[in-house]
This record gives structure tokens, sequence and C-alpha cells, in this order.
């Protein structure tokens, strides 16, 4: 396992440690501020740094088994660079609107999804049959779908894994996640509240710089578990196709062997035979013998 490395000092540069105003914080984030200073808490880099190692692991395990991660933000500071990151690592992304139900109530939101298809299908085709006027409102109704769930349109199932940045603005994201038990790895700030996340990472939710920097460490963590998931289907589809020769040649030697016992018995089955029609005739010759005997 190869993890990016990444170092206070950068995470410095990055503005993580500055929260927000001292009488704007959740008291559950105490155990994770360092102090404060000019009425600003300063987050403790050290946990910071041990929680962000420890959560890219988590994310590299995930996507190692053939797990999917849906990554939520929408932030404007955060909403591009979200979904240029789940489009880099082939994941999910939500960066618009959060619709109420998208993980607890999926059947709905995949026949959303399938009418998001069916429009940009028909709006694709020359001769659609429609007015003007209908295939303009088609057009509105499809981009406002496209900006609510283009980044899950091909999402078949609930992910594994949900990565949040921002969990005051995500919270209906957080609660449907924690009622379904999938793991949440969230930048918690210092107005966070942590309770509930499986695994948090403490750090600025509001600045580009910072922000880019826990996408990049993200990016790189999966496109790393990606290399070795396709290493090791290349290994495993050597063991299949070793499997399958070593078991066509003892295929191969058991019908040898059949053959060779067959031939056996057909030689042991016309031995008896010729044994038999052997003394039959030795019988018939002295019955032959004996009549003649008798006779005289």
């Amino acid at each position: 396992m190869k993890l990016p490395s990444v170092t206070i000092k950068q995470l410095l540069e990055a503005g993580v440690h500055l929260g927000h105003k001292t009488f704007r914080w959740n008291p559950k984030m105490s155990k994770y501020i360092f102090g404060s200073k000019e009425s600003i808490h300063i987050i403790d880099l050290v946990q910071t740094l041990e929680l962000t190692k420890s959560a890219l692991q988590e994310i590299y395990k995930c996507i190692v088994s053939g797990g999917n991660i849906l990554f939520v933000s929408t932030k404007k500071q955060a909403s591009d660079t979200v979904a240029t990151l789940a489009k880099d690592t082939s994941q999910f992304y939500v960066n618009h609107r959060w619709l109420g139900g998208m993980l607890t109530n999926w059947k709905t939101i995949s026949n959303s999804i399938k009418r998001y298809k069916r429009l940009t299908e028909d709006l694709k085709k020359e001769n659609t049959g429609f007015t003007k006027k209908e295939i303009l409102k088609m057009g509105i109704q499809r981009d406002k779908l496209e900006r609510s769930l283009g980044g899950i349109a091909d999402m078949k199932k609930t992910p594994d894994m949900i990565f949040i940045i921002d969990t005051n603005v995500e919270s209906l994201a957080v609660k449907e996640a924690q009622k379904l038990n999938i793991p949440i790895v969230a930048i918690v700030d210092t107005n966070s509240d942590p309770a509930g996340i499986n695994h948090p990472i403490p750090g600025n939710d509001d600045a580009r710089r910072a922000i880019n920097l826990y996408c990049e460490l993200i990016r790189q963590t999966i496109l790393e578990a990606q290399k070795n998931i396709t290493k090791s289907n290349n290994i495993k589809q050597k063991e299949i196709d070793s499997s399958e020769a070593s078991t066509s040649n003892k295929d191969k030697d058991i019908e040898k062997e059949n053959k060779n016992n067959k031939q056996k018995e057909n030689k042991k089955v016309f031995k008896k035979d010729s044994v038999k029609k052997k003394s039959a005739s030795i019988i018939s010759k002295i019955k032959k013998l004996t009549s003649k005997n008798l006779k005289k």
C-alpha cells in the first residue's frame, strides 16, 4: 500500500489549520482545537495529519475491495473540484443539490435517473416528433435533472463509502448515510459535529486551497488502489489460465488411461472368446471321436 505523503507544512500553506471564529464553534470539536488566535480557532494539525492518513487507508481499502465512493459537496468553492475528482477516478458525485432520499429512497431516485437518460436520448435524435415548445420544456427538465443526478447517473446501487466536505451544509447526506450504515469520511471544521462520522478529518472546509489539497490526496490514493486492482486481476487471470491448462492436461491423461483400460478389457474379452471357441471345438472333436468308437 503506497499512500500519498503529506506534511504539516503543506497543511499550513493550504490554510487547513484555520477554523471559524471562537463564537461559531461546536463544543464537540474541542479535542481537535489547538487554541485560538485573534478570535479564530486554530485546529491541531498533528491530529489532522494522523486522521488524514487513517482516512486515506480506509479509502484505499474500499477501492481495492471493489467498492465505490460518492463525493458530496454543494458548496460553490468545492463543487467543481469534487466533480473533477469523481470524473478522474471514475467515481460518483453530488455537487449541486442533495435530493431528500437520494440514498434511503433509491428506487425513486433510480426512476428519476431513467427519466433523465430517456430525455437525453430523445433530445439527441434528429426527428424527435415533438414541437419546438415541447423540445424546449424537455431540455429544461433534462438540465435540471442533470444538475442533481448527472453525477450518479451510472450508480447502480448505494455507495460503499461517502466523502463529505462540510457536514453542516450536507446534514441530509450525513443522516441518510448513518441510517444505511455507510462509512463516512468527512472534513469537519470547528463549527461541525464530528459525532457519527466514521473517519473525521479536522480541517478548514471553506478555503479553496485546503479543499484542493484534500481532493488531490484522495485522487492519488484512489488511482494507486485502482492500479493494484488491475495488477491483482491480471495475476488472478494468469492463475485461472494455468489452473485451466492443468485441468485440461489432467483430463487428457484421464482420457488416455480410459482408452488404455478399454483396450486391455477388449483384449481380455477377445482372449476369453478365443479360449471358449477353442474349447468348444475341442469338445466337439472329442464328441465325434467318442461317437465313432461307440459305433465300432
